[in-house]
This record gives C-alpha cells, structure tokens and sequence, in this order.
C-alpha cells in the first residue's frame, strides 16, 4: 500500500516542494515546507491561501524581504544561558540580526499601502533599541572598543605608555650591546619584548630567555632592566582583560533583559519567511491565486505544468464536476495525455497546499485524498509485470477512494490482453462513477470510449494531434473522443498501404467499432490505389555441389568421337568435365 506521500511524489509534488525550499532562509521556514501537505480543514486552507496571496501583493509592491539571520539570534541566546557571555564575533553577528530586524520593519511598514494582514505583522518586531546602541558603542569590528568604559581607555594609556617605555629601554640597550646583537630590531616573542642576541653573547646581557631561533644561533633574550615594567605591563592587560569581561557580561545581561522580544522576533521572522517563500515561488512561476470549493469541482484556464518550460509549455484547459464525474482521455502516445494527469492532480495537491497556480485562472476542490497509477511500475525484483503492478496499484487505490476523492489512472487496462484489459478498464470506471468520486483515466481502448460516451456522469475528452507532421499539439478538447493514430502515424511513415488496408479492416469493419473521425481512412486508401511494390533482395550464393557423371559418360575414353548437346556436333572426347 502506498502512502499519500507517495503518490504526491509520482505527481512531481517534492520538486515544488524542493523549488519551494529555495526560496526560505530559515530552517524552521525549510522543516515547515518538508512537512507541508494538503489542507483538509477548509478554514486552515483559506487562511494558508491568503498568506501567500499577501505575501504575492507585496513582492510585486516591495520587491524581496530582507529576512534576518535567526540562527544569530538563536545562538546568542543560549549561549548567554550556558556562560552569560558573548564575545565581540557573537556579538557582532547579532547587530547584524538586530539590523535587518529594523530593514525588514521598514519593509513591511512600507508595505502597509498593500493593505495586507502580512504587512502590518511589521508592527510587532522590536528594534531592539537598547541593544543595538550598546552593541554598537562597545563593539568594533570583533574588539571591545577603547572607549566602551572610562577604565578601559584609562588601562589602555597606561598599556601604551608602558609599553613605549619598555622599547625606550630596550633600544638604548641594544644600542649599547649591538655587537651582541643578531639584529638592530626588538621583537616581541610569547607577548614578551625581547633582544635577538648571538648564541655566543647570550650570557653577556642579564635577563630571561624567552625563545630560541629555529637554528639556535639567535637567542630572544628579555632583558632584566625592562622587567619591572615589563611586570606592570602584564598587571595592565590582566587589568584589560578584566575589564572587557565585564563589559561583554554587562552587554550579554542587556540582551538576556529582552529574552521575550527576541523570541518574538525570531517567531515572526520564521513566519514570515514561510509566507514570503511561497510569495516568491507564485512570483517566480507567474501564479495566481486559485479559488478553493467542497463542491468536487475543477476548472483550470491555461494551465501550465510548473516543471515544464513556460515559453514552450502548450496550455491546459480543463473542467471536471457538477454532472461529470469522470473524464476518459485518450490520443496519441506523446500527445500529452499523461501530463495532463499529472498537472491536474499537482494542481490540487498544490492549491490543497495553499500555493497558487501557473495559469490564467483555477477554481479547485478540496480532496478527501489524490490517488494515481501513473507509470508503468514493472520491477524485476518483486516480480511484477505492467499489468500485476497496474492491478495492484488500483486494488489499492479502491480499497481508499471515497466520494471526495480525486483518482487519476494511466494507461488503463494496458499490459494484457486487449481484451480482457479493456473489460477490466470497464469495470473499473464503473466502480469509480459508483463510488461518484472525481477520476480522470487515460486509455486507448476504443471499447473504453465507447462505455463513456454511454455512461451516466463521464466523458470523453481527447488530445489534439496533427496527421500531417505528425507531431501532437497538446491541446484538450473535453466532449470528443480521441484516436491513437496509429493508423495515420504508419501511412505518413510509410508502413505498406495494402498492409493498412487489412490491418483497418481487422481492426474496425470485423469488429464493427465506430470512428471519431477516421471515417475517410479506408477511402483514401482506396483512392491512392498504389501496385505493391516489386521486391528486390540480394541472392544469396550457395557452394557448388560436385557434378556426378552417367554411366554413359564414364565410358568414354580419351580420342573417341562424341556427340555434343545440344548443338549436336561432333566433337573429340579430350577430358570428363566436373562442377
């Protein structure tokens, strides 16, 4: 038994949902859509359709939302729950949040002049004021900015002038010992000043060997005259250090105040994003937005299937409900048949989904559930052929159609005997009008068409095809009952007319079926009257079987006088000839 998420899938359901997860930001924007199937409440629906139906108005009005980064936010905050501390990265990341919060709201607020219910949302993001100013007056870049805190610039002079008058010492020194000196530079190894000085000098200058070059011949040497400044300097950035903790904390403690806010900012944010995805998707595929009925009735104007091209798609016109309960299509193989089951029944799913259409107009009903055989559905390792998969399928899809199902069967009663395949197809479509559900069939059984044009609540409907180039137009006419065409595709192809001849003649005059409107085949025929065409092969060369001479030419011996037929000369005997 397949579940309804399998057959959405047969009906190409997970690429609109796929195309639709290109348009989130957000991963609760993304689980939403994975999650996101058919409507039964008819109130969830219409609320679900006007979403998207804003979130249109006001792309088409504003252009793209600006949506924030949410997973920011939501990292800053539990971050702040575990260690009550964000570092200047983090926090750096969350002006950013905090930044497009404030772009989106004035966004949304210029898309009031929409007059949409999504537009004036708008109103509940906070710009987070408090945060944002004390962000940005403390932070720089991924550093606590100096004049975040009187004691922090106050501890930074006092850092810069010890650390000038560290080097002022040092370079008198190195100076003075610049013969010791691999190097007339200072440099700072392990956050220590220190003298690059030569291996062999290393015990002339007092101090503390803080690192040796990599071929030992350079010792970096901090020297003892800069240590008691160099011991003030290292109290300072502990000093330093301290004091930017304390800012980080007092700026994460701000944050963690508007705990609430920020929620409901990210809330709205996600929301947000779902609807303007969708916005985006019925911007992107041309929509429009379908109207929705428990009527079981369908109407599709120009209907475009979303996965084909646009410029190339040939649209789709259908209507299916009030009187009609089941339409039967039939044409041509490639003529357009099984796309148009698959758009109709996309078509629902989607607009059963809140998302709008590719086409001029829809007025879709709500299903109960959207079933479909469509495929041939053979698998090697199950063992099952066409038609055991077909039977399995159905069975399936019978044992849960109810009234307000929608059924869509391809290739009815194929992969078996015609006969009793085109029995089955009957039968089956009379259980569906029992069942008086929404089905859509396609077959080429003319047996088919005709149960159709008979039954009560169905109808004929065929694909368009043109006999001269033999290509299909893709067009359906509802009402008219269509035609393989095999016998037109044969003649053009130039299959023998004589052979087509016989071949309508079983087919049609035997069995004395009725044509739509290949009533003139047969006389065209006639009227071509070509000969059957000579046939020429290459012959095929045997090996020569040795002659086997008479008794009467064994007798013959060299320089006796024969008679030669048939010219019947006589002529002397010299040699037996062979083949």
């Amino acid at each position: 038994m397949k579940t309804n998420t399998e057959y959405y899938n047969i009906l190409e359901y997970n690429k609109i949902k796929s195309l639709l997860t290109e348009f989130a930001s957000t991963d609760y924007s993304k689980n939403k859509i994975e999650n996101l199937v058919p409507f039964l409440k008819e109130i969830d629906l219409k609320h679900a359709l006007k979403e998207t139906e804003n979130a249109r108005k006001i792309i088409d009005y504003s252009g793209n939302a600006p949506i924030p980064d949410v997973q920011n936010a939501k990292n800053a905050i539990e971050l702040i729950d575990k260690s009550g501390i964000l570092f200047p990265d983090q926090l750096d990341n969350f002006l950013k949040f905090i930044a497009t919060c404030r772009r989106l709201k004035t966004y949304l607020k210029k898309a009031e002049a929409t007059d949409t219910s999504l537009a004036y949302s708008g109103v509940n993001i906070n710009t987070l004021d408090e945060i944002y100013d004390e962000i940005n007056r403390c932070i720089t870049g991924n550093e606590v900015d100096t004049n975040a805190s009187t004691e922090l610039r106050n501890i930074r002079r006092l850092i810069d002038v010890t650390s000038t008058q560290i080097k002022t010492k040092l370079d008198v020194l190195m100076k003075s010992k610049k013969n010791y000196c691999a190097e007339n530079f200072l440099s700072i190894k392990n956050g220590h000043y220190t003298i690059p000085v030569k291996k062999e000098y290393k015990n002339q200058i007092s101090g503390s060997v803080i690192t040796v070059s990599a071929k030992g011949t350079t010792f970096f040497i901090e020297p003892t005259i800069a240590l008691k400044l160099t011991e003030k300097l290292e109290v300072l950035k502990t000093e330093e250090y301290i004091e930017k903790e304390r800012i980080l904390y007092t700026i994460a403690g701000i944050i963690d105040q508007y705990n609430t806010e920020i929620h409901l900012n990210v809330e709205i944010i996600e929301n947000i994003d779902f609807a303007f995805a969708k916005g985006k998707l019925s911007s992107f595929m041309d929509a429009t937005a379908p109207s929705v009925n428990t009527k079981q009735h369908i109407k599709i104007i120009k209907g475009r299937h979303p996965m084909l091209n646009k410029d190339e798609c040939v649209p789709l016109d259908f209507e299916i409900g009030n009187e009609v309960r089941g339409i039967v299509v039939t044409g041509p193989n490639t003529g357009g048949k099984t796309v148009t089951l698959k758009l109709v029944g996309l078509f629902s799913i989607m607009a059963q989904s809140g998302l709008h259409l590719p086409c001029e107009y829809a007025d879709m009903c709500m299903n109960s559930n959207i079933l479909c055989d469509i495929g041939d559905g053979q698998n090697i390792t199950q063992n099952l052929s066409t038609f055991s998969s077909h039977i399995i399928n159905i069975t399936d899809i019978l044992n849960n159609t109810g009234v307000s199902s929608l059924i869509l069967l391809d290739e009815l009663g194929s992969g078996t005997d015609p006969a009793e395949g085109m029995g089955i197809a009957t039968a089956i479509l009379e259980e569906l009008r029992q069942r008086k559900c929404l089905f859509v069939v396609t077959t080429h059984y003319a047996e088919v068409k005709n149960y159709a044009e008979n039954a009560i609540g169905l109808v004929n409907a065929r694909m368009t095809f043109d006999k001269d180039t033999l290509k299909p137009k893709y067009k359906l006419i509802i009402g008219e009952a269509g035609e393989s065409c095999a016998f037109h595709i044969a003649k053009r192809l130039g299959f023998p007319e004589h052979l087509l001849k016989f071949a309508y003649e079983q087919t049609y005059q035997r069995k004395n079926i009725p044509l739509s409107d290949d009533t003139n085949f047969l006389a065209e025929l006639n009227a071509d009257k070509k000969a059957i065409p000579t046939i020429t092969t290459p012959k095929i060369e045997k090996i020569a079987k040795p002659k086997v001479l008479s008794e009467h030419a064994n007798s013959f011996k060299l320089g006796d006088s024969v008679l030669v037929m048939p010219d019947k000369k006589m002529e002397l005997y010299v040699k037996q000839l062979t083949n």
